[in-house]
C-alpha cells in the first residue's frame, strides 16, 4: 500500500516555509538600484554598442537592427570583438546559439571562448565566424520529415535584430546570441526563422497598402506583446504528483468544496511568498531588458499573470521565451514549480498566452485610431485587412494555437471557443456596418454616424467593453489573440497572424487598383472587405450553445479537436498563401504538420501511461486496502451481530467503483491499439475513454479514507501555496 505519510509531510513542509529574501543591487554609493539602473544590464543593447563599438560600425550595426539592412563580415568582425569583451566582464566564460527549434521550448550548446595560440599558450577568443554561424547536432530536433535521422547537419545562424544578453548560472555565465535553425538544405526548422520571414512581408504589403492610400511609408514593423498566465505549485506537492511531474497537468484529482467558484482570487492581494518570487522574477527580466510591465492574481486558485510591454514581433517572442525560462529558474529558489500547461486542474480555468499584436510605421501605431480622416482612412484599411484575412483563414489561425493541452480550454470548459470570431466593440461595429450597408439597432440617444467618401467619423479609443470569450478582441489600438496556449511559442501564432493579415492587405490593394485608385476606389475595397468578413465579426457570449449554432450559420469553422484543427495546414489554398508571401514552402509547411500531429500522439501516450502508472502504483493499491480493511471490520461486526450495514453499503460503493477503475482502464488499451497512429481517432476514441477512467479515480477519492489516499488533493495544490 503506498506511504501517505509523505503527502501529510509535504503540508506541513509547505505551510512552514517563508517568503525568499531577495537581495535587491546596489550602487557604489550603496542606495539600492532602480528598474532605470537595472534595465538592460545583461544586454548587449544598442546603448552598449554605442559605447563599445567604432562610430561607424555601431551606425551600420543600428540601421540592421531598425531597418532590416544587411550586415557585413567585416562589420560582424568588430561586433564579435566587442561582444566577447563585454560578456568577460560580465563573467562569461562560455557562448551558445539561443535558438527555438520546434519542441516548443529553447535549446542551447555552449561553446567556451578557450582556445590556444600558436604557442601553445590558453586563450580566450570570440570571431566573426563564430557569431555568425554555428554547427550543433541537430539529428533529434523534430524536422518532420525534411531529413533523415542520420542527416544530423543543422546550422544556427544568428539574428542581429535581437540583442544579445548574458544569462548567469550558480557558478558562471554564458553569453547567448539569439539565433535561427535551419537545416544543410536551407530550410527552417525553427519558430524565428518563419516569423522573420512573416514580418518582411508583412512589411512589405503594407508598405504597398499605404502607398495606394497616398502615403509615404517607413518601415512597418509588426508588434507583440504576449501576456503570460501560469500555475504556481510547491515543489513539495509536485514531487508527489507524477502527473504534473510527467505529463504536466493533473490527470486524476476531485474537485474540492471551493474552486474558483467566489472569485475572490482574481486581482487579490498577491500572497508574500509569491509576492517575493514575483519580484525576483522581475529584477532578473530587467537585467534581461525584458520589460516586465504587470502582474497580478489570476482567476483560478494559485494561478497567475506577467505580462510585458509590446516590442517587435521578433524580439517580443523571445522575450516571451525569456520569461518562460526565468519564471522556471526563480521558482525553483522559492521551492515552487510553474506549471505552464493550458489547463493543470480540471473544472478550473486554465492558462493562456495573450498574443497582443499591432502594426507599427515610423513610430505610429497602425491601428491607432484618430482624429483626421486620413488617418482614420488608413485606421479602417488595416483594420479591413486584418478582418478578410481571418475569415479567409480562420481555421489556419485554429491551427496555430493547436495541440492536446489547448483542446481542454478551446471550445470545451472554457473560452475562447475553438471557433475563430473577432470582437470589435459597439462603436466599430457601427461603424463598420454602416459602411458595408448593414443595419444595427441604435439607442434613440445614439446618433446616425455618417461614413461618406471624403471624411470619415473620428474613432475613439477604449470606447468598448472587453470580450473575454472572444479568441481574437480589438482592445483599442491592437488585436488580442486570446486562443494562444500558455506553453506554446507564440512565434507560430505570431507568424500566421503576419501572413494572412499581409494576404489581406495584398487583396485590398488589388481591389483599389481595379477600381482605378483614389478615395472612392479605397472605400470601394473597404466596403468589399467588411462585407466579406461579417461572418467572423461577433459581440455576443462565445461560451453559449447558441453562438455556436450561429457560426455553422455564417460557415465558420469549429475545429474542436487538434487533428480536426491540423487538417488546415494541409489545404492547398494554405500552401499557397504561405509560399506566396515567402513565410513557408510546402516541404516547410508539411514538416509542420507532421510535427505537430506527432507531438499531440506523444502527449496523449505520455498521458496514457502516467494515468495507468497512478492507477496501478497508488489510486488502486489504496482502494483495494480501503475495501480490504473495511471488510475485515464488517465480519468483526457481524460476528458480534452489530448492525454493519454502514460498512456493507460503503463496501459496495468501493467495490462497484475498483470494477469499472478495471473496466475502463483495459477498455483505454484496446482503443489505443486500434486507433494506432490515427491522430482522429486517438482524438474520438482514446481521449474521451481517459477522461472515463479519470471519472472513476475522481469518485474514489471521496470514498477512500483522506489517511490512505496517496496524492496532493486539489485543496492542497490549489490554497496552500
Amino acid at each position: 500500500m503506498p506511504d501517505v505519510s509523505a503527502r501529510f509531510s509535504a503540508v506541513a513542509t509547505v505551510n512552514s516555509r517563508q517568503p525568499r529574501q531577495v537581495q535587491r543591487p546596489v550602487s557604489a554609493d550603496g542606495s539600492v538600484q532602480g528598474v532605470g539602473q537595472l534595465f538592460g544590464q545583461k544586454t548587449f543593447s544598442l546603448d552598449v554598442m554605442e559605447e563599445k563599438l567604432p562610430r561607424a560600425v555601431y551606425k551600420r550595426v543600428k540601421a540592421t537592427i531598425e531597418e532590416g539592412r544587411t550586415l557585413s563580415h567585416e562589420v560582424a568582425v568588430s561586433v564579435a570583438h566587442a561582444a566577447k569583451e563585454w560578456a568577460a566582464s560580465q563573467g562569461c566564460t562560455h557562448f551558445t546559439h539561443w535558438f527555438q527549434p520546434m519542441t516548443g521550448n529553447t535549446a542551447e550548446k555552449h561553446d567556451a571562448f578557450l582556445t590556444f595560440a600558436k604557442n601553445g599558450r590558453a586563450i580566450e577568443r570570440f570571431t566573426a565566424d563564430m557569431l555568425i554561424q554555428s554547427e550543433p547536432d541537430a539529428s533529434s530536433f523534430p524536422s518532420g520529415g525534411m531529413r533523415s535521422t542520420f542527416e544530423a547537419r543543422g546550422y544556427t545562424a544568428w539574428d542581429p535584430s535581437s540583442p544579445m544578453f548574458v544569462m548567469d548560472g550558480e557558478s558562471g555565465s554564458t553569453l547567448c546570441i539569439p539565433s535561427v535553425f535551419i537545416s544543410y538544405t536551407g530550410h527552417a526548422l525553427d519558430q524565428k526563422t518563419p516569423l522573420l520571414r512573416s514580418m518582411a512581408a508583412i512589411d512589405k504589403a503594407a508598405q504597398k497598402l499605404l502607398t495606394v492610400l497616398g502615403e509615404t511609408p517607413e518601415r512597418v514593423i509588426a508588434t507583440v506583446g504576449c501576456e503570460q498566465e501560469y500555475f504556481l505549485i510547491d515543489r513539495a506537492y509536485w514531487a508527489l504528483r507524477p502527473d504534473l511531474a510527467i505529463a504536466g497537468r493533473t490527470v486524476v484529482g476531485a474537485n474540492p468544496p471551493k474552486g474558483q467558484s467566489l472569485d475572490d482570487h482574481y486581482f487579490g492581494a498577491i500572497p508574500p511568498r509569491v509576492l517575493s518570487f514575483m519580484q525576483e522574477v522581475e529584477q532578473e527580466l530587467y537585467l534581461l531588458g525584458v520589460p516586465a510591465k504587470t502582474r497580478h492574481n489570476e482567476v483560478a486558485p494559485c494561478q497567475f499573470e506577467l505580462a510585458p510591454i509590446f516590442r517587435e514581433a521578433n524580439v517580443g517572442v523571445d522575450h516571451n521565451q525569456l520569461i518562460s525560462e526565468v519564471l522556471r529558474r526563480v521558482a525553483l529558489r522559492h521551492d515552487y514549480k510553474v506549471v505552464m500547461h493550458e489547463k493543470p486542474f480540471a473544472d478550473i480555468n486554465g492558462s493562456g498566452k495573450h498574443d497582443n499584436w499591432s502594426l507599427s510605421c515610423g513610430g505610429k501605431n497602425l491601428l491607432e485610431p484618430g482624429e483626421q480622416p486620413q488617418e482614420n482612412t488608413r485606421f479602417l484599411a488595416v483594420l479591413a485587412s486584418f478582418l478578410l484575412g481571418v475569415q479567409r483563414y480562420g481555421g489556419l489561425l485554429r491551427a496555430s494555437v493547436a495541440s492536446h493541452g489547448n483542446d481542454f480550454r478551446l471550445g470545451a470548459n472554457e473560452a475562447p471557443p475553438a471557433i475563430m470570431s473577432v470582437f470589435l466593440g459597439e462603436t466599430l461595429t457601427r461603424i463598420c456596418d454602416d459602411i458595408s450597408g448593414g443595419t444595427v439597432e441604435r439607442t434613440p440617444d445614439q446618433a446616425q454616424l455618417t461614413v461618406g467618401v471624403e471624411t470619415l467619423p473620428a474613432v475613439a479609443q477604449d470606447n468598448t467593453d472587453r470580450n473575454r470569450t472572444s479568441p481574437v478582441a480589438f482592445t483599442g489600438n491592437k488585436f488580442e489573440f486570446r486562443a494562444v496556449g500558455s506553453s506554446q511559442n507564440p512565434g507560430w501564432p505570431t507568424t500566421v497572424l503576419n501572413t494572412i493579415v499581409s494576404e489581406g492587405m495584398d487583396q485590398i490593394c488589388t481591389w483599389i487598383e481595379e477600381e482605378g485608385g483614389g478615395q472612392a476606389a479605397v472605400m470601394t475595397a473597404i466596403r468589399k472587405a467588411l462585407d466579406e468578413s461579417a461572418p467572423i465579426r461577433f459581440e455576443g457570449d462565445g461560451y453559449s450553445e447558441d453562438w455556436v449554432a450561429k457560426a455553422e450559420a455564417r460557415g465558420l469553422k469549429n475545429l474542436r479537436t487538434t487533428p480536426q484543427a491540423l487538417g488546415e495546414l494541409r489545404d492547398s489554398v494554405v500552401e499557397r498563401v504561405f509560399a506566396k508571401h515567402g513565410v513557408l514552402s510546402p516541404a516547410e509547411l508539411q514538416s509542420r504538420f507532421n510535427v505537430q500531429e506527432e507531438q499531440y500522439l506523444t502527449a496523449v501516450d505520455i498521458e496514457r501511461d502516467t494515468l495507468r502508472l497512478i492507477v496501478n502504483e497508488m489510486v488502486m493499491p489504496a482502494a483495494l486496502a480501503e475495501r480490504g480493511e473495511l471488510a475485515i471490520g464488517a465480519k468483526a461486526l457481524a460476528e458480534l451481530s452489530l448492525d454493519f450495514s454502514m460498512e456493507k453499503e460503503r463496501i459496495e460503493a468501493l467495490n462497484q467503483a475498483v470494477m469499472r477503475l478495471k473496466e475502463r482502464g483495459d477498455a483505454v488499451g484496446a482503443l489505443a491499439e486500434e486507433a494506432g497512429h490515427d491522430a482522429h481517432k486517438v482524438a474520438d476514441m482514446v481521449v474521451p475513454a481517459l477522461a472515463e477512467v479519470r471519472a472513476v479515480v475522481d469518485e474514489l477519492e471521496g470514498l477512500v479514507s483522506d489517511g490512505r489516499w496517496p496524492m496532493p488533493k486539489y485543496r492542497e495544490l490549489l490554497f496552500m501555496i
